[in-house]
């Protein structure tokens, strides 16, 4: 389905004609009858507090079915160690639908080496512990017990990164879908708004929904392939296995000859042409085999990354037991005015009144922050972002924008005329594009910007020059800053936008993130090399000194990440110590489900090229002590790291490292710490905020 035939996101007349928004999606019964409701069409748990902002997903799809006629009433962090809590507003009409929150539950409870984390931002007070581990499994259990009759819905990022077998570095196992597991009737993955909008207004006119399967951006169960479609094999389109005739569903004119199943009888061969995508699936490898073997593993996660754009993507089914998880093409992404308009409902912008004067830290960072896009066509391997939030960009209009900042203004607690960020995912890939949507349909590429920037992609800064200008200008408005990483090697592209940054909207530091030096491990990221940062370095010295500002980069790297030697580790720290940088800050690579360097992680296998039966060939850094030694070279400086490097630095032959030197990296044992040039940053307030896999 094509963006031109996939029905407007407000297309439908609401349930409840005349429905008035709520001052707040109620959490408890008075709330609800101060509104004048005996039940709520559809309750949303969440384990994050409820904070009514469109940073945060449940308000946000809370607000959008408010906005299509449905009463929505929020259970958010419910003690789960009983179903009574999932019963506090009686059972809903329509569905329950069950998130984490914005965050993992896992990812929110552990570090990278698997401690337990004492804080939650999401949560009052910033109190660990108000959520349970794999919170969407547990949640969703509770609410069967609840109402065993009541549809049971999960989505939001932790159910979006568990839709099919997936490798769990918590228990160091590959997990099945969470669908079987929660024993969900459906789930929503990636932006939702779409599905959960037609979802809900089926159901409303009396549709089961057991017979609702045809959902883009979403996943069900059923048994086998139903009458009329193709099915293809993806061990035969991509060869981890023996080589067979098949349909190639990745070229122009692909050739629909028979694809059988291992061991089954072939089938008919249908009449040749173009393959009908709407009626084609793709069989990934089964649960029980990916567990069992790494090979096919990383063979279904290598096809499962080609088929994520909506343009082109076929289904994709996967069996576990004797069910088959089947999973829709991804979701149409947003038109701009319907963007627009899901930023526009009327939040209170702050949290829930029930939660008094408690401190909310992830609703304190961004308050004053405005979101003018989404998605990401980086396709970085350790980054979740394109498989939630797909890699079109969504951008909002510029009206709408500054509309927002006047809400900001106007109706923020404790507003003082600076916005903190004007960003999202990536800084400054606002209104970029594929030069044609032809072009955008047909790509299977993973990122627009590796190995090299698209010649397609369109990578004009200027609408984005003219917001910032246009923001700054607003009533009110003293600074508009902006805080969200930067994609340095769009930006080395347009000078005018690097002065325009560096010169308006840069409070005194600028995150960027070029995760490594060396060739090996940015190759298993796909990121540019380290010349485009000095490339951006110098474009950002020179503007910091036409405006008379002293600013400074804060460049992030990653630690322990798959295709890293402990030798590229030190290199990397060889680098930091040449150019003055001492981090304090420190990220140690995290597998998240689904992403392509987990995959890396735990299969030794690259994903980014064709699976073969070969031995593993990429270095992952395992075990506890090597994963602490390559954080140590990040943080060379700091003297209980000092045992560890030497002993590595020895072992490696590189003991013309130690000593007093400028050159050498560690002091021996028992002397002073060496002199070495001051860093160049300054001592700042507060951290930037912390990515999704950092400690």
């Amino acid at each position: 389905m094509s963006a031109t035939t996939t029905p407007h996101l407000f297309a439908r007349p609401p349930h409840r004609p005349g429905l008035a928004p709520a001052p707040v999606l109620p959490m408890s019964r008075p709330e609800m009858e101060a509104l004048g409701w005996d039940s709520c069409d559809v309750v949303l748990v969440t384990g994050d507090a409820y904070v009514d902002h469109p940073s945060f997903g449940m308000a946000l799809v809370g607000r959008l079915l408010e906005a299509h006629g449905f009463r929505v009433g929020i259970i958010a962090q419910p003690d789960w160690h009983t179903a009574e809590p999932l019963r506090a507003l009686g059972r809903p009409n329509l569905f329950f639908g069950i998130s984490a929150g914005n965050m993992d539950s896992m990812v929110n409870r552990y570090t990278a080496d698997r401690k337990v984390r004492s804080d939650d931002a999401y949560s009052p007070g910033g109190e660990g512990g108000r959520r349970p581990e794999r919170s969407v499994l547990v949640y969703a259990q509770r609410a069967r017990e609840a109402y065993k009759d009541v549809p049971v819905v999960v989505g939001g990022i932790e159910a979006s990164l568990r839709r099919i077998a997936h490798y769990d570095y918590w228990s160091d196992k590959v997990r099945r879908s969470v669908l079987p597991d929660a024993k969900a009737d459906l789930l929503v993955y990636g932006n939702a708004e779409r599905a959960i909008v037609e979802l809900a207004h089926r159901l409303a006119a009396g549709e089961p929904i057991g017979t609702i399967t045809d959902l883009r951006g979403t996943a069900h169960l059923r048994r086998g392939v139903p009458d009329g479609w193709l099915e293809l094999d993806s061990t035969g389109i991509d060869e981890p296995g023996p080589p067979c005739v098949h349909p190639d569903p990745y070229a122009a004119e692909p050739d629909c000859a028979n694809v059988p199943a291992p061991g089954a009888a072939p089938r008919p061969e249908p009449h040749r042409g173009r393959i009908d995508r709407a009626r084609t699936v793709i069989r990934l490898p089964s649960y029980e085999q990916v567990a069992a073997d790494p090979v096919l593993y990383a063979h279904a996660s290598r096809v499962f990354h080609l088929e994520t754009n909506p343009g082109n993507a076929l289904s994709l089914v996967q069996q576990h037991g004797d069910r088959d998880v089947w999973l829709t093409p991804p979701p149409v992404p947003l038109e701009t005015d319907e963007l627009d308009r899901m930023y526009e409902f009327p939040y209170t912008r702050r949290p829930h009144p029930a939660y008094g004067k408690a401190r909310i830290p992830a609703w304190e960072m961004i308050r004053f922050s405005i979101s003018i896009m989404r998605g990401c066509f980086g396709g970085c391997t350790f980054c979740s972002i394109t498989e939630h939030e797909g890699r079109v960009i969504q951008s909002r209009s510029e009206a709408s924008v500054l509309r927002e900042i006047a809400e900001v203004r106007d109706r923020t607690p404790g507003f003082t005329g600076t916005i903190s960020d004007l960003g999202g995912p990536t800084a400054n890939m606002y209104r970029m594009h594929c030069k044609t949507k032809e072009i955008e349909s047909a790509c299977r590429r993973p990122s627009c910007v590796y190995p090299g920037i698209c010649n397609n992609l369109v990578t004009d800064h200027a609408p984005l020059i003219a917001l910032y200008r246009k923001a700054r200008k607003q009533a009110g408005v003293k600074r508009v800053l902006v805080a969200s990483g930067l994609r340095y090697d769009l930006a080395v592209r347009d000078p005018d936008y690097v002065r325009e940054l560096v010169t308006h909207h840069v409070g005194g530091y600028l995150k960027i993130a070029p995760e490594h030096t060396e060739a090996r491990p940015l190759s298993h990221m796909m990121k540019p090399g380290i010349g485009s940062y000095d490339r951006f370095k110098q474009l950002f010295e020179r503007f910091s000194k036409e405006a008379g500002k002293k600013q400074y980069l804060i460049p992030y790297f990653i630690a322990a990440h798959p295709g890293t030697t402990d030798e590229d580790m030190l290199n990397l720290a060889l680098w930091l110590k040449r150019n003055g940088f001492k981090p304090d800050q420190v990220q140690q690579f995290l597998p998240t489900p689904l992403a392509s360097a987990s995959t890396m992680y735990h299969t030794g296998h690259n994903p980014l090229r064709k699976v073969r039966r070969e031995p593993p060939n990429v270095t992952v850094p395992r075990g506890l002590r090597q994963r602490r030694l390559h954080k140590a070279f990040l943080r060379y400086h700091d003297p209980e790291n000092w045992p560890l490097l030497r002993e590595a630095l020895q072992r490696m032959g590189r003991a013309d490292l130690i000593g007093p030197g400028r050159e050498q990296l560690v002091p021996a044992a028992g002397a002073a710490a060496p002199k070495g040039p001051p860093p160049r940053r300054p001592p700042r307030p507060k951290p930037p905020p912390k990515r999704h896999y950092e400690e």
